[in-house]
């Protein structure tokens, strides 16, 4: 069963306060489908300047987006998140930085081949997703065959993507989706991601779910995934 959200002439409802308070930063807050009027333009018209272009989805608290961005100056950086008052004061703590690489979208990552064109990213992080465990409710995971094509369109031959859970069983589905879709090469594939690659980038940023899942003692599975696309 395919989303609505994939559909092209979907459309955001919803009546939350925290939609018009996130107006408030308007000058690097994107909600809905306005990211959407910049499909193909982002580094031209968004940042206006060259960079590597990032997309995290599932920004959360925003501890890797912000960590990331520190690190990486010169790269151009969306964080994505849907839920509403997790996104109004995440905004609220990046509305003090004084770095200028990023934009934050509140909107659904089933729409990334509507916001980003053909070949536009250099990369996606997705880490420690909703794993909706039930059954009936899988059909909402986002790795599944439609998100990995869309993805794979939006980004460039050879770009990375990046995932880490926390969840044995949603872990086992990616490898599964990931592998029938025959889009991506596993560049790396780790059932306990510190153990096996202390070294690894994904390693070095600890994200606020992360943190609570290795103090609780909950292994870290990940996946490097490579597009196939050449040029």
């Amino acid at each position: 069963m395919v989303d609505y959200s994939f559909k092209e002439d979907f459309q955001y409802k919803h009546e939350n306060p925290y939609h018009e308070r996130l107006g408030e930063f308007g000058d690097f807050v994107l909600r809905d489908r306005e990211a959407e009027a910049f499909k193909d333009i982002w580094n031209k018209e968004v940042f206006k300047r060259e960079g590597n272009l990032f997309l995290e989805i599932g920004t959360g608290a925003g501890h890797f987006m912000i960590d990331y961005c520190v690190d990486h100056p010169n790269d151009n950086f969306v964080g994505l998140d849907y839920r509403f008052k997790r996104s109004f004061y995440l905004a609220k703590k990046l509305a003090v930085l004084d770095l200028k690489n990023f934009r934050y979208l509140r909107a659904k990552g089933e729409r990334v081949e509507f916001m980003f064109g053909e070949n536009e990213l250099d990369g996606i992080f997705y880490f420690f997703p909703d794993p909706w465990p039930k059954t009936k409710h899988n059909k909402k995971r986002l790795i599944q065959e439609h998100f990995l094509n869309s993805a794979y369109k939006a980004l460039k031959p050879g770009a990375i993507f990046y995932i880490k859970t926390d969840h044995d069983d949603y872990a086992a589905w990616m490898e599964k989706e990931i592998k029938k879709c025959g889009l991506f090469d596993i560049l790396l594939e780790s059932k306990d991601l510190r153990l096996e690659h202390p070294e690894h980038l994904l390693s070095k940023y600890t994200t606020g779910f992360e943190r609570i899942f290795l103090e609780q003692g909950i292994k870290i599975k990940a996946f490097v995934l490579q597009s196939k696309k050449v040029s």
